[in-house]
């Protein structure tokens, strides 16, 4: 679904969830945030091509956080392409595979890699648990612009995890939450308490949203929200 010019949401269809990563059109390139669960990349280029990236270069990658269903579709891009993957310093080590990550225990881990496709799991195994080479290319900072089509502002909303962003598209006046928030039936939630360690932090940092004209919210699991904003925000963040 195209938001505006130079920013769409792609709707994934996983079987048992949805997911919505989203893509940034410059004239030159396009940005990816977030790549879906290990085999989710040849979906997400097909649907990145219809919705306007069409030939064009993969140029970046913004990971919201180091949760599974974010970063599990990385190697098969870094695979086939070059693109520069951008993360917040706190989830950083859980990325490279330099740190566990915070929600799979030794247990978890291993069920999940025994439901994966040959390739899909090998691929996971030699990005996150045996690297060569970090997965993070550049780290960026709380309230950094990046320049990516027209002004993408970073939001370190920790809670969920402790790297944890959200992106706020200045053109479009566009939040792209990660799993900051969630949504359900065109109304926002807070984040899903059961994979949120730190719930109180996790609503604090919704405040920081405040500070922003926000027309348009895309949460990852959910999809599109639109009209009441900052008075939903409010509402969520006043739990804290």
């Amino acid at each position: 679904m195209r938001i505006a010019a130079n920013i769409a949401m792609l709707d994934l269809n996983l079987g048992p969830m949805t997911i919505h990563p989203v893509i940034l059109l410059d004239q030159d390139a396009w940005t990816l945030v977030d790549t879906g669960m290990p085999g989710s990349a040849p979906a997400i280029r097909e649907l990145a091509k219809q919705a306007g990236a069409g030939n064009l270069p993969l140029k970046t990658i913004l990971l919201t956080h180091q949760d599974i269903d974010h970063v599990g579709g990385l190697p098969d891009f870094q695979s086939s392409e070059a693109p520069t993957v951008y993360a917040h310093p706190d989830d950083e080590g859980a990325i490279n595979g330099t740190e566990p990550m915070l929600k799979m225990t030794p247990e978890r881990l291993a069920g999940f890699l025994q439901q994966l496709p040959d390739a899909a799991r090998q691929q996971f195994e030699q990005a996150f648990l045996r690297p060569s080479r970090p997965n993070v290319d550049r780290t960026f900072a709380d309230g950094e612009t990046l320049p990516i089509a027209g002004g993408l502002v970073v939001i370190h909303t920790p809670g969920h995890t402790p790297g944890h962003v959200s992106l706020y598209h200045q053109p479009s006046k566009t939040l792209i939450t990660g799993d900051a928030m969630v949504a359900k039936d065109g109304e926002l939630s807070g984040p899903n308490p059961p994979v949120t360690p730190n719930m109180e932090q996790a609503l604090e940092s919704l405040k920081k949203f405040q500070a922003y004209d926000i027309e348009n919210v895309i949460c990852y699991h959910g999809g599109l929200v639109q009209g009441h904003i900052q008075e939903q925000i409010a509402k969520l963040a006043d739990r804290s």
